[in-house]
């Protein structure tokens, strides 16, 4: 089987536990207006590669991803929108013994979810904010799809960890903070929660694709701001680490 592949990371150490084979899907339904991927947003973009290429690759370092209890995360992008090629690497990651993450915006159907969660050991869930006009305007789609698909991996008991950009001016309110919160303490299937800084790495590759950087004023947020926030939630009763 083949897929559309952006990219490909041997050596990820922030996409789930141990050390991961990162595979970068190629296209995305969101345009986050901060993403630093933007060159992953074309379905139609990327390399069309074989999925058991992929694994030929992953089986050369094995042994090292299977003694840092480390394994195959399917990032992008957004996998999902390739959910039979992503069954299939999964599938084939987990008959060797390796562990799945799944990192996703989670604008996912259900259906084509059930086509590849049985093979999916973690879920990393990208969460932008709760505020559903905030979201369309930060990502251009609403987030009902997510919120569903968030309450879907709960009831089945999926594992997820929660990954929030915190962007000064944008997601760090109080009722966001608030927002977040309650969503977060609703589920019982989450192991972690993490704060990323935004930042601006992807800058550079809006540019190169002749398109201006929405968020070009915006700097990243300070150590202090993220400890600050970090505080608020743990004040909620969200335990949290800052990326």
């Amino acid at each position: 089987m083949k897929g559309r592949v952006h990219s490909i990371e041997t050596y990820g150490t922030v996409d789930g536990p141990g050390v991961r084979f990162v595979v970068f899907f190629q296209g995305c339904p969101l345009q986050c207006k901060y993403c630093h991927n933007r060159d992953t947003w074309d379905v139609f973009g990327g390399e069309l590669v074989k999925s058991r290429d992929i694994i030929n690759h992953f089986k050369k370092y094995l042994s090292f991803y299977l003694n840092s209890g480390g394994g195959l995360t399917a990032s992008g992008g957004e996998p999902t929108l390739q959910p039979e090629f992503l069954r299939t690497l999964f599938a084939e990651t987990k008959r060797l013994g390796a562990n799945t993450a799944l990192d996703t915006t989670g604008h996912v159907d259900i259906a084509n979810a059930e086509i590849f969660l049985d093979v999916t050991d973690l879920v990393l869930l990208d969460i932008k904010i709760m505020d559903r006009e905030k979201h369309k305007d930060l990502t251009g789609v609403s987030n009902e799809r997510i919120i569903n698909f968030s309450k879907y991996l709960e009831k089945i008991g999926k594992p997820i960890w929660i990954r929030h950009v915190v962007i000064p001016g944008i997601t760090d309110s109080q009722d966001d903070i608030y927002g977040m919160a309650n969503f977060i303490k609703e589920m019982d299937n989450v192991e972690k929660v993490e704060l990323l800084p935004y930042n601006k790495f992807g800058v550079e590759k809006w540019k190169a694709l002749g398109s201006e950087y929405p968020l070009e004023g915006i700097k990243p947020p300070s150590r202090e701001l993220l400890k600050d926030i970090a505080g608020d939630y743990q004040s909620l009763g969200i335990e949290i680490t800052i990326g």
